[in-house]
């Protein structure tokens, strides 16, 4: 993808999105015909090749268009990371016939949500307890999972489920039979990024449905596709940055407090730097993962991890600055800060919570030094 053609995007996007955002929030739904539209445009997994109908954008092209979304709205962001989760996958575990399949219809306008974490398994593989199982010329798949982003809207279901001592991906049509999604109300961020729970009740699947036959390392399934997914989230945590610092800065500029503007206060003057420290930062590290990811680098789990930590820890704090200076000014529901602030403290739960991330950094640092 050319920087112009990022920048068409982004424009796109923007026009599309405009100033609904704050309703969406507090309405808790995102509009399914704008969701179609971009994914049709191949906006919603910009890395899938030209060859598949995306827009065959590397990593780094696609995190800015996704930081972009994640300026506008992290509920729509979550949705990108999902179905750029669920194309990565396809493209990394299926078949050349799975690959056609499956990766045109997510560029066509349909949808499709991820299934990682189970009631007692997040990132604790060995407590999975979805399974595969055979059943004549098809499978069965059964068990439960939990918090699925964009589960609400979609029509295809990437789940990963044990499969004999090994793992599988498998794609399910979410209308199969024994399929129940179950929207999860009220949740305090991306409020309107569809989580749901889905339950598996001895969902009947064909073979062509299991990407590459099964078989494979449920560490490499899970890591490959968490990697892709964490570089998303902290790409998108930037976005959140982002529109923080813009926002702020802006009313710094015009609120005038004692008969100065807000931005001529020491106090506010630090706020405001420390912001633009964390952009600056979280973007340096999500460029890093970007150019592991691409290169196929030994340290891209590791990158990954560490850019999804970094940035979201500045994504929460710095939300949480943004509401400081705004005060008043954005503290209503639905007002940019506001959805940073509740939308950034998730970012440092989901895909491998703060702790999760610093016992994985600090293994890969006991191991390489």
């Amino acid at each position: 993808m050319t920087p112009d053609q990022l920048a068409d995007e982004r424009a796109l996007l923007g026009e599309l999105v405009g100033d609904r955002p704050a309703a969406w929030d507090v309405a808790g739904e995102l509009p399914l015909d704008l969701l179609r539209t971009l994914g049709a445009k191949g906006i919603l997994c910009a890395e899938v090749p030209a060859s598949h109908g995306g827009l065959g954008a590397g990593s780094r092209a696609n995190g800015e268009l996704t930081a972009y979304a994640g300026s506008l709205c992290s509920s729509l962001r979550s949705i990108m990371t999902s179905q750029g989760i669920a194309a990565s996958t396809i493209q990394r575990f299926g078949d050349r016939e799975q690959r056609k399949r499956y990766l045109a219809e997510l560029t066509t306008g349909r949808l499709a949500a991820v299934g990682f974490s189970e009631p007692g398994a997040g990132s604790d593989l060995a407590a999975m307890r979805t399974r595969l199982l055979p059943s004549g010329d098809d499978f069965v798949l059964d068990g439960q999972k939990m918090w699925v982003t964009g589960a609400r809207y979609a029509d295809l279901l990437l789940v990963l489920a044990r499969y004999g001592d090994d793992a599988a991906a498998v794609v399910v049509p979410a209308d199969a039979p024994g399929v129940r999604i179950e929207p999860i109300a009220d949740p305090m961020g991306c409020r309107a990024a569809g989580h749901s729970q889905v339950r598996l009740d001895q969902v009947r699947i064909p073979a062509s449905a299991v990407l590459g036959g099964g078989g494979q390392s449920l560490a490499l399934l899970f890591t490959t596709a968490l990697s892709y997914g964490r570089i998303s989230v902290a790409w998108g945590c930037v976005g959140i940055l982002r529109a923080c610092l813009s926002t702020a800065a802006g009313h710094a500029r015009s609120r005038e407090q004692s008969g100065r503007p807000l931005a001529d206060h020491q106090l506010v003057a630090g706020h405001l730097a420390d912001l633009l420290v964390a952009e600056r930062v979280s973007a340096q590290t999500c460029a890093e993962a970007s150019r592991s990811w691409e290169s196929a680098s030994p340290d891209m789990v590791v990158a990954a991890v560490l850019a999804k930590h970094v940035s979201a820890g500045h994504a929460a704090r710095g939300a949480s600055t943004a509401v400081q200076i705004l005060a008043s000014a954005g503290a209503q529901d639905g007002h940019v800060v506001a959805r940073a602030y509740r939308d950034a403290k998730l970012m440092e739960i989901i895909e491998g919570s703060n702790e999760i991330c610093r016992l994985i950094l600090s293994q890969h640092a006991v191991d390489s030094f």
